[in-house]
């Protein structure tokens, strides 16, 4: 099939989304979104209130300020978790280089025989390099000029400062078991031993991508399958969902890492407080059960 679809303008669209009954009572409104907000971004919120989706006719009630609703509670969300997860990041970073630069030496992360897959470590110091190569902060010039001749990196309390969490936490999985510092750095965090870290970080990293470039979260599939802990050292949940690519599950352990090394963050008022501002938004769409509240994690 050859896609020859034409291209719409924006009172094009606006009466395309009428026609297959979507409710739109302020037509300013929709204009100013569509012309800021790009149709196939919004689609994504009024997807699920479409009744026959080969044709794109909506539900009956189904309201273009549901959509809106939906898209700003989505971006204000993304804002809310992506704040959670800048102080994991840091606290991540701060473990592996502290550790692993004590265990071993200040150029750990290049050391092949600690890590299980060389041809991983060499894409992820490969993605570190390029980070490196263009860096403007102060503290890599100043170690370029002063160290031109060494060849190496630079030492992990600088280079690691430039490392994207995914790579952060690609290095942390990819270490040996053996290694002492995996399974320090994972108590650490609440995660006991190397065994369930890894794809709490993976998912975690998946997120933060989501976040960064403004991705859709509410009611989307998340690809990571987080491992969970028997019995947790710290306060979880007694029901534990068991739907892995819902976001619920995934903002649980964010909250069990926060309440580690934030103790006083205020990540669970905020989420209360966002869900009583946006009322029409339905949490079971991100995997919330009815009770969760109540939640020994959550208070």
């Amino acid at each position: 099939m050859i896609y020859n679809k034409k291209t719409f303008t924006i009172e094009e669209n606006i009466a395309q989304l009428k026609e297959r009954g979507l409710i739109i009572a302020d037509h300013a409104l929709a204009a100013h979104y569509l012309s800021h907000v790009s149709y196939y971004r919004l689609a994504g919120y009024w997807w699920p209130m479409q009744l026959d989706r080969d044709q794109h006719l909506f539900k009956p009630n189904s309201k273009f300020e549901d959509v809106i609703h939906l898209y700003n509670f989505d971006r204000e969300l993304r804002i809310l978790i992506f704040d959670a997860i800048e102080k994991i990041e840091i606290s991540l970073r701060t473990k592996l280089i502290y550790h692993l630069s004590h265990e071993f030496d200040p150029w750990w992360f290049q050391n092949t025989t600690i890590f299980q897959d060389s041809g991983a470590l060499v894409e992820t110091l490969a993605s570190l390099k390029e980070e490196i190569d263009r860096s403007k902060d102060i503290f890599i010039k100043e170690h370029k000029k002063k160290y031109k001749e060494n060849l190496r990196f630079p030492p992990a309390w600088k280079s690691l400062e430039m490392t994207s969490f995914g790579s952060l936490s690609k290095l942390y999985g990819n270490l040996k078991n053996t290694v002492k510092s995996k399974d320090v750095i994972a108590k650490e965090l609440g995660a006991v031993n190397h065994t369930y870290l890894p794809s709490w970080l993976q998912s975690i990293a998946q997120i933060r991508n989501y976040c960064a470039h403004h991705s859709r979260l509410w009611n989307k599939n998340l690809p990571g399958t987080p491992k969970i802990l028997s019995k947790p050292p710290f306060r979880w949940l007694i029901d534990v969902p068991t739907d892995t690519q819902k976001l619920y599950l995934h903002l649980c352990i964010i909250r069990y890492i926060l309440n580690i090394i934030a103790p006083e963050n205020s990540f669970a008022l905020k989420m209360k407080e966002l869900l009583i501002k946006y009322p029409s938004v339905d949490p079971n769409a991100l995997g919330f059960k009815a009770d969760w509240k109540n939640e020994a994690l959550w208070n």
